[in-house]
């Protein structure tokens, strides 16, 4: 196999998502949002001796993965298959350097922000379709203090947060929106580029409640004294919208599923006990997480894989998931999507 890995110099945390992370933006969200914006610098391990590394290529399946929770899934199938020539994985910083890749068929496959996946099958003209929902919802809300019991304590407060114009906002502004505040007048939201400038204003007290994604969550937990969870975005989510809050899926050209569609049904089943063993070997998984570059620490990366909600969701679920989540979005912002719902064809062996 061709395993491709970050280069040391990748700068550290994840995400996010994004909605997505979480975040976003997506372009679009989450994931990407809190995601390291340096290009990746894969290293190439060896070819066996007996193939070319463009005959391994060919051969493989070509999957990239994004630092943070949507990837945190795979790597356990990334250590088992190394070796084996049958993937090939690279990890990127941000979701806007895989688009032109899946785009153009040069990666067959990638995990991805929601709701990115939905505007690449609108990009591609239906030749990519979502094959799993590898993660939920991994926003929450923060608060250095004890005053915010539920979503209408927000009212009146400060939220500092990442992903203006991606899934953090609209996921914020649907839960606000849906408990009786108005975005715009009862709360001020102040957005920035990264999770790191709005911890930043966090520990220099200029504001005391913000919304970041896993696994930042738990890094910045341990930095500023006196920070606790204050709301779980997956729950205000569910109790207003009456569905699952998703942030990221695998998205899978199609003519990489015609090419051999029993490899990708055996990939899915090894995705899916890797999924498993996340969720499992918390201190295995967290160190090859580590090892490629999705967390940049082995020790944060166990922390934070409890509240990451790792799944592997298929078929009709997802599917039933999916649409409501997107139609949230869409209702908020057509674009957010691609312009247009997904039709039934977007969703992989959606009946079985």
């Amino acid at each position: 196999m061709i395993l491709k890995r970050l280069a040391s110099g990748f700068t550290a945390l994840v995400m996010c998502v994004a909605l997505a992370a979480c975040n976003t933006t997506d372009t679009s969200s989450q994931s990407s949002s809190t995601a390291a914006t340096a290009e990746a610098a894969p290293v190439e391990s060896p070819a066996p001796a007996e193939e070319s590394p463009e005959t391994a290529s060919a051969a493989s399946l070509r999957v990239a993965g994004l630092k943070g929770p949507t990837t945190m899934g795979l790597c356990n199938l990334i250590s088992d298959s190394e070796g084996t020539g049958e993937y090939d994985f690279t990890m990127y910083g941000a979701a806007d350097e895989i688009v032109p890749l899946l785009v153009k068929g040069d990666i067959d496959a990638a995990a991805v922000p929601a709701n990115l996946a939905a505007t690449l099958y609108q990009r591609t003209e239906g030749q990519v379709q979502v094959a799993c929902i590898n993660t939920l919802g991994v926003l929450y809300i923060l608060e250095q203090g004890d005053t915010v019991q539920s979503v209408a304590d927000l009212k009146g407060q400060t939220i500092l947060t990442t992903g203006k114009g991606t899934t953090p906002e609209y996921v914020l502004r649907y839960v606000l929106e849906q408990n009786g505040l108005n975005p715009d007048t009862d709360v001020t939201i102040e957005y920035f580029n990264e999770a790191t400038e709005a911890l930043s204003q966090l520990q220099a007290g200029r504001g005391t409640i913000a919304m970041l994604p896993q696994p930042f969550v738990t890094s910045a937990l341990s930095q500023v004294d006196g920070l606790r969870v204050a709301l779980d975005m997956n729950t205000e989510w569910e109790a207003v919208a009456g569905s699952k809050l998703v942030t990221g899926v695998l998205v899978v050209r199609k003519d990489a599923i015609e090419r051999d569609p029993e490899a990708f049904s055996a990939f899915m089943d090894g995705y899916a006990a890797s999924v498993e063993a996340a969720n499992t070997d918390l201190e295995g998984t967290a160190a090859l997480c580590e090892e490629y570059g999705i967390v940049a620490k082995a020790a944060l990366a166990q922390k934070a894989l409890p509240e990451c909600n790792i799944v592997f969701e298929t078929g009709s679920e997802m599917k039933t998931d999916l649409t409501n989540y997107f139609q949230v979005l869409y209702d908020a912002d057509p674009s957010s999507v691609g312009g247009a719902m997904p039709d039934d064809a977007f969703y992989y062996n959606a009946e079985a």
